[in-house]
């Protein structure tokens, strides 16, 4: 497998867009026209409820994985791995199946790091969890936790690779959560429960 080839996994695989599937099964015809008009679990939980919220949860983030897991069959090397991996966020962020507005990336970044990283993404998610119940606040959790991972990847001794891919994967996130940034420093962003 080359660097194309690596790249053409992540994209496609990255850019099936789950949640925007998810909400449509469960009756929502478009979820970016409802809510915060974000293609994410999120907002998918938000407009069609919480089973659907949470199947397209963990389809999103099984993309991230399972990208991991399908160029690993292809390839011993790890650069060519992780350039998979990121290439997953990307046609997340932006697949060409929805005119390239995804989601945020928080779940297929995240699901990366089940095969490369696993006790690294257990710290990022217990931060999650826990700025979540103290803050209610999905954004706020979910770029603090992204922020976490590359830390956690360095002190817990993951390789350069892995390390380096956990902080591009975490600034695509953080880059994509902007309006959420500007919200929550002007204290008006949305808790967890709450209608838009």
């Amino acid at each position: 497998m080359n660097l194309f080839l690596a790249a053409l996994l992540g994209y496609s695989i990255g850019s099936i867009p789950f949640s925007f599937l998810v909400a449509r099964w469960f009756g929502v015809k478009d979820v970016r026209t409802v809510g915060s008009g974000n293609v994410g679990a999120t907002n998918v939980m938000r407009s069609a409820g919480k089973v659907p919220g949470v199947l397209a949860l963990i389809l999103d983030g099984l993309k991230g994985a399972a990208t991991v897991w399908i160029a690993g069959a292809f390839s011993t090397s790890e650069f060519l791995i992780c350039l998979a991996g990121l290439s997953a966020v990307i046609g997340h962020l932006f697949p060409v199946w929805l005119g390239f507005r995804g989601g945020k990336g928080v779940a297929t970044g995240a699901g990366l790091f089940i095969p490369l990283a696993p006790s690294a993404l257990g710290v990022a998610v217990l931060v999650f969890v826990l700025v979540l119940g103290a803050a209610r606040q999905v954004s706020l959790a979910s770029i603090l936790a992204s922020l976490t991972l590359p830390i956690a990847t360095h002190f817990l001794d993951a390789s350069t690779a892995v390390s380096v891919t956990a902080l591009i994967a975490a600034l695509m996130v953080v880059a994509k959560h902007r309006a959420n940034i500007s919200r929550l420093m002007k204290g008006v962003e949305p808790k967890l429960g709450a209608k838009r």
